[in-house]
């Protein structure tokens, strides 16, 4: 199996849209997305907010991982945020899994990236076996806060 990356490009707003589906649909939470195409397009290629890079496994779309800069005060440079990896069920256990993080890896030293960080539900074993085993470290006395939603809207009238 020859393993390539590929950047994600306007016209692959669908394909996309598909990953994050089946990323939903594993992680128990496919009611919560309301992302559509038109969205994707404003925010990844209009607005530049985030990146897509995918893995293809022969040629075919096998995984992807959308991904941004956030910014670390204490070390003065950025960072990438991976916000999700997915690999379809039919292409897992070759290790593309493995072969999207590695590369995000070199993407975040190209770039002069402090840290590359991501958050895993707590109940996922099977990917906190996989970071743990890459080299990851668990971020302890750490809490994720969100607003989302009403409260977000609201927030600036709080």
């Amino acid at each position: 199996m020859e393993t390539t990356f590929r950047r994600a490009e306007r016209g692959d707003e669908t394909l996309i849209l598909e990953f994050i589906e089946g990323l939903a649909e594993y992680e128990h939470m496919a009611d919560e997305v309301t992302a559509t195409e038109a969205l994707l397009e404003e925010w990844i290629f209009d607005k530049g907010k985030a990146e897509v890079l995918f893995v293809l496994a022969d040629g075919k779309e096998a995984g992807f991982a959308l991904f941004f800069h956030n910014f670390s005060t204490f070390l003065g440079k950025a960072g990438l945020y991976l916000e999700d990896l997915f690999v379809k069920p039919e292409f897992r256990g070759r290790g593309l899994g493995k072969a999207l993080l590695k590369e995000l890896g070199l993407i975040a030293n190209e770039r002069g990236c402090g840290r590359l960080e991501w958050s895993c539900l707590d109940w996922n074993q099977p990917s906190i076996d996989f970071y743990l085993a890459m080299g990851a470290e668990p971020m302890e006395d750490w809490t994720v806060y969100r607003m989302a939603g009403e409260s977000l809207r609201e927030l600036p009238r709080r």
